[in-house]
């Protein structure tokens, strides 16, 4: 940890919030993931990391729970060009299955490129992490639709032979067995994440509004494993004057010692995060979201790594969501460093 007047990194001033950390001094490392192939609906989650980036440049780094995250160190990587390159190739051919599906069509073999492609990238994220965690970083996600982070917490479990909890924030359960056939999709992350990383050992949903029956039906059949905390629930309580404190308390129980984040930004209220890929009315508050993040750094559970996910910057230039996305990020930042004894 570094002081105010401590020298900067060589790295040209910019990056991440202005800093110029460079990763090899930065106590967290955070991985760009440029993808959105299986994105169903709305676009432009591929643009999140940069528009991020901008955006962030504009804030203020004091922080009234988390003092100064910046302290510790935060780097930004570069946008793996190969990744790029694999998310612009994989577009034609999930539209073309896309479209198949509507029409009646065949797409099997443009199905089986994308699906193809989504590994790929899960062994591309699962590298890079690996890399940083062997250094000792702590690693956070920034994508890029919600399927990105697999490789991350597949890195992670390597490292947690005792087993760790997700603390995931969604409009959407995203326990599809695969989404229009791709098995990689967005809609997929956690159904993939319980049925092939067994070190996570529970699954804590908040936020969620939107999902198939199917997918309930999943969830219940976790048991123990897997809890939910719906929206719809989550403001009757309010309604029948129930304190969100009360609530947030809750939700911390039910996580282990150990605890992955995993923030969908449609886990937000819509008017957060107006271009999002798939927006759904109500949810969580940006303020409700920050103290459940407070609550669980205070709590003694150690945040392991985290992702950000499905942010989409506006048309013409409005930085609206990116600007929103870089204050979570921050927070999500603070919230693991907190947890760690770092900030």
């Amino acid at each position: 940890m570094r002081d105010d007047n401590s020298p900067r990194s060589e790295l040209p001033r910019g990056g991440i919030y202005g800093l110029g950390d460079a990763p090899e001094a930065a106590g967290v490392v955070l991985v760009p993931v440029p993808w959105e192939a299986t994105t169903s609906y709305g676009g432009g989650a591929a643009k999140a990391p940069s528009a991020i980036v901008s955006a962030s440049h504009q804030l203020d780094l004091e922080d009234s729970v988390f003092d100064r995250p910046y302290r510790a160190g935060i780097a930004f990587l570069p946008e793996d060009e190969t990744l790029v390159a694999l998310n612009a190739s994989s577009a034609d051919p999930a539209s073309r299955v896309i479209d198949a599906l509507e029409s009646g069509g065949d797409a099997a073999l443009e199905l089986s490129v994308v699906n193809a492609a989504s590994r790929e990238l899960n062994e591309s994220v699962h590298a890079m992490s690996v890399e940083w965690l062997d250094r000792d970083k702590f690693v956070g996600l920034v994508g890029g639709d919600h399927s990105c982070p697999e490789g991350l917490i597949r890195a992670l479990a390597r490292r947690q032979p005792d087993g760790f909890g997700i603390l995931h924030l969604d409009a959407h359960h995203d326990l599809r067995r695969a989404y229009e056939g791709f098995t990689g999709s967005h809609a997929s992350i956690m159904y993939n994440v319980m049925e092939y990383i067994p070190e996570v050992s529970k699954l804590v949903s908040v936020g969620i509004r939107d999902y198939s029956r199917e997918e309930r039906g999943y969830m219940e059949g976790l048991g123990e494993r897997g809890v939910t905390f719906y929206s719809a629930d989550i403001f009757r309580r309010q309604a029948k004057g129930e304190a969100f404190d009360r609530i947030a308390d809750e939700i911390i129980e039910a996580l282990p010692a150990r605890v992955y984040l995993s923030f969908d930004i449609d886990a937000l209220d819509p008017p957060y995060c107006p271009n999002t890929g798939t927006p759904v009315p109500g949810g969580l508050s940006f303020d409700e979201a920050c103290y459940l993040l407070e609550k669980l750094a205070a709590s003694g559970r150690r945040v392991i790594g985290f992702d950000l996910c499905e942010v989409a910057p506006g048309r013409d230039g409005d930085e609206w969501d990116a600007n929103v996305g870089a204050r979570m990020l921050y927070k999500l930042c603070g919230c693991l460093l907190r947890s760690q004894g770092k900030c």
